[in-house]
């Protein structure tokens, strides 16, 4: 479940946020923000899908397809205790409206959720595929344990699976998603809602939920790789800041950003994004900033080989144990390099 960590930073001219304090500038943004903007979604909920009995059991994958894998009976109880933690965070009045990828552990995740809210708090629930899972290839094989190993030399980002995606395949298809979504809040699907009482969740998987956060944020690769995956059924709180931006440290605090992977300046962008208005650019960001520079030789010459792996890797390369499945050239290249990861 969520973890609710908080911790606190201070700023010059601060009033009290969850977990943050952040420079007051309300007014200013109010005055510069139209009113469409500020008709925005009082939060946008990340939620990754329950325990499913391919979680439990990598050889589920082997027999079932990935759109057909079920949740276990821990699943379906994380599913409930999501909901009742939405429930919790969104108000006793609070409306909600799903997005949810169209996989059915997804679908029995949004269910499960949905059961703690009265009829007339659900806004509405669409499924869109493009928030489907990362496409491992059909069937998986043999060839799987051996891909996720080799996925740690080439890149998480950038590896293809044979027959399926890469996360930057997922990148594209998140990005499409992502102005659908924008084009929703800033035009006429939630114009008759009090929008400080809705919350947009969006129920999806591990590597679709951090690829969104990737887009929506404007994260590099490097960055990208840098973060965690979601516990199943962790809620990824997106709230609607001071001048109407997004941003995870309304909600989150310090610590639990801290280990889902932010590093220091994504740590400072998302105070930005806690006061900044939505046609403001932070222009201290250094992946799209004159700060972009500062360290480009660095990460140019510092951007290949193993030793660059994220701590957070699921996969992992042992130094014996695969039994000649592997070519001597990844071997070689691998040997007493990694340990399992937990």
């Amino acid at each position: 479940m969520a973890r609710m960590l908080t911790g606190t930073i201070s700023l010059p001219r601060s009033v009290p946020l969850r977990g943050f304090r952040v420079r007051s500038q309300a007014a200013t943004h109010h005055s510069s923000s139209s009113k469409r903007e500020w008709n925005r979604p009082k939060r946008i909920i990340l939620i990754r899908h329950g325990e499913s009995e391919g979680n439990a059991d990598e050889e589920v994958y082997r027999r079932t397809p990935d759109h057909r894998v079920r949740l276990t009976e821990l699943g379906i109880q994380q599913a409930k205790m999501a909901g009742e933690e939405l429930r919790s965070i969104t108000g006793g009045d609070g409306r909600v409206y799903f997005y949810v990828s169209p996989y059915i552990r997804t679908l029995q995740t949004m269910l499960e959720i949905s059961r703690v809210f009265d009829g007339d708090q659900i806004a509405g629930a669409r499924e869109d595929a493009r928030i489907r899972e990362q496409e491992f290839g059909n069937l998986q094989d043999d060839r799987m344990p051996l891909s996720k190993r080799k996925r740690l030399s080439y890149g998480r980002f950038f590896f293809r699976f044979p027959d399926g995606e890469s996360a930057a395949d997922v990148y594209d298809r998140v990005t499409s998603f992502r102005e659908t979504l924008r084009n929703d809040i800033d035009g006429t699907r939630f114009e008759d809602e009090d929008t400080d009482k809705l919350t947009v969740v969006i129920i999806t998987h591990g590597i679709t939920l951090r690829v969104l956060l990737m887009r929506w944020f404007k994260l590099s690769v490097n960055q990208f790789e840098k973060l965690k995956n979601p516990d199943n059924c962790e809620l990824v709180v997106m709230e609607r800041g001071l001048g109407g931006r997004f941003s995870l440290a309304v909600h989150h605090g310090e610590e639990w950003l801290r280990n889902f992977g932010f590093d220091d300046d994504m740590m400072q962008d998302q105070r930005w994004q806690a006061t900044a208005a939505p046609q403001d650019l932070n222009k201290s960001w250094p992946t799209s900033g004159p700060s972009y520079f500062d360290d480009l030789e660095e990460r140019i010459n510092g951007s290949s080989g193993p030793d660059c792996v994220s701590p957070y890797d699921e996969a992992y390369v042992p130094s014996q144990g695969l039994d000649g499945t592997y070519d001597d050239a990844f071997e070689d290249a691998f040997e007493g390099k990694f340990e399992k990861i937990e």
